[in-house]
């Protein structure tokens, strides 16, 4: 099949778009003039979103010792960046939540690895402030969306040539259609009205050191993914194929002797919200 990366591009664009109240929310969590009384009245025409914060928000997770029922009530508990993942982890659930096998990835894998790099995200990126941080956790939910548009070209890729057999999926991409998934993610997320940090985050969280004045984010987002690779979240043929850039470490501030470190912390957290996610992270 001969495709051009414009067709690529298309493909991507013709994927289902973020729901219109999941975009009018989240663009006015981003308004500094917004109050949380209009936040909270366009949550509450939304039956999903509005029984996501109320779960939440009367979870065991923040202890609040009242009942929790009113949408308002329960952005105001949340806060506003957390509310602003709730929106956006429910509304990429359903496209990650499916099996791919183009990238020999079952379904439930792809969602799983998604939350598990942006936590480790989120946790790397905490040194810069909690703005910079909860940016990385959106980014890393989401980094690997362009998959959705290769998915289908990819699973006779190797049939049709034995010689391509040992590249990783990056360099598959690149060999035969001369774009990648981040690059393909990035438009995606471009098309959905997301800022443009996420948007460069997406795009170079492979070489995170061409993500200019977000090479923090996008830096946070490759180690992370790394380190979901070690854990084996997600991986399919790739396993530990996956090359860490020491130039990310260096943004980061880190050395390979704090990647143990940050594998159990992974670890840890991911297990601490896996009863909200929904799903076994050992199935």
């Amino acid at each position: 099949m001969v495709i051009t990366v414009e067709q690529l591009i298309k493909r991507a664009g013709d994927l289902p778009p973020i729901p219109q109240t999941a975009q009018k929310a989240l663009l006015l969590i981003r308004n500094p003039d917004t109050n949380v009384s209009e936040i909270a009245s366009i949550m509450a025409v939304d039956q999903v979103l509005t029984s996501l914060v109320l779960r939440w928000a009367n979870s065991a997770y923040y202890g609040i010792g009242n009942q929790i029922s009113t949408v308002q009530q329960a952005v105001m508990v949340l806060g506003l960046n957390t509310v602003q993942s709730l929106i956006l982890a429910s509304t990429v659930a359903s496209y990650l939540d499916r099996p791919l096998p183009g990238y020999d990835l079952e379904r439930g894998e792809m969602w799983k690895h998604a939350v598990g790099v942006a936590t480790g995200a989120r946790t790397l990126a905490s040194r810069f402030g909690r703005q910079i941080s909860e940016e990385a956790y959106h980014a890393g939910l989401i980094c690997d969306i362009g998959k959705l548009a290769f998915e289908f070209l990819l699973r006779d890729v190797r049939v049709d040539r034995p010689e391509w057999e040992d590249l990783t999926f990056l360099e598959l991409e690149h060999a035969r259609f001369g774009i990648d998934h981040a690059t393909l993610g990035a438009e995606m997320a471009r098309r959905w009205n997301l800022p443009e940090n996420l948007v460069s985050a997406i795009a170079f969280h492979h070489n995170p050191s061409q993500a200019g004045e977000h090479g923090r984010i996008a830096a946070a987002v490759h180690v992370a993914d790394a380190a979901m690779m070690v854990l084996g979240y997600g991986i399919g043929k790739d396993g530990l194929q996956y090359k860490l850039d020491p130039v990310a470490m260096k943004i980061l501030g880190l050395n390979e002797n704090g990647m143990p470190e940050l594998i159990e912390c992974m670890t840890t957290q991911i297990q601490e919200i896996e009863s909200f996610i929904g799903f076994d992270w050992k199935s």
